[in-house]
């Protein structure tokens, strides 16, 4: 009969821990205490950076804080300065209109004069008038206002046609209305005769000089 060979069962070296359990349970808390050492290191590294975060968003803020400051203490500087100018505007805008009140009714007499003896007879002389001006313009249409009121005083030496003169006086644009009011008789002294008109010219007679531009306040 063959023969079997014997087995044998291989458990490995022995070891044996001479360890003490006081030395092994040091060691085991060693361990967590650097675990833990290493936790607070990391929150402490994770807080330090949180902070230097907030110190440099603080820092910016405050940066931006001060610039936008300074470019309202600029706006606020240029404000007042234009305030002034628009003070100064306002003012100016209030004297014009006192102004085209206070002239609106402005007129030269010396075109006026003219235009009236210009429609004259020749022998005719234009020696008084007593007329009162109208009020400030009101539209567009000079010829539909009252610019004067009142009455002149003619003199000849020979008596003449008042119609026709009256026609004539009429036929100016800047007149409105006239008519007859007395004749007076050839003074003994002066030989002349006196007529009295009741005459009435429209705004066109206004120099326009002072009226109120479009747009002025």
């Amino acid at each position: 009969m063959a023969r079997t060979a014997p087995a044998f069962a291989f458990a490995g070296v022995p070891r044996v821990n001479l360890m003490p359990p006081l030395e092994i349970e040091r060691r085991k808390r060693a361990s967590l205490v650097r675990g833990w050492a290493w936790v607070v290191v990391a929150a402490m590294l994770v807080v330090g950076v949180i902070i230097a975060g907030a110190f440099a968003l603080r820092l910016a803020a405050d940066q931006a804080l001060a610039l936008e400051q300074a470019n309202t203490n600029m706006l606020l500087a240029e404000l007042s300065s234009l305030s002034e100018v628009s003070d100064a505007i306002a003012a100016e805008g209030e004297l014009t209109a006192f102004r085209a009140d206070a002239m609106g009714s402005d007129f030269a007499w010396a075109p006026l004069v003219a235009s009236v003896t210009g429609a004259l007879p020749a022998d005719v002389r234009l020696t008084g008038f007593d007329l009162l001006s109208g009020g400030v313009p009101q539209t567009d249409d000079a010829t539909t206002e009252v610019g004067l009121v009142g009455t002149m005083t003619l003199e000849s030496p020979n008596p003449i046609d008042i119609a026709a003169t009256i026609r004539e006086l009429r036929s100016l644009e800047m007149v409105a209305d006239v008519d007859g009011r007395a004749v007076t008789t050839a003074e003994q002294v002066s030989g002349a005769y006196t007529y009295q008109l009741d005459v009435t010219f429209d705004q066109s007679v206004y120099s326009g000089k002072y009226a109120a531009t479009e747009g002025a306040e």
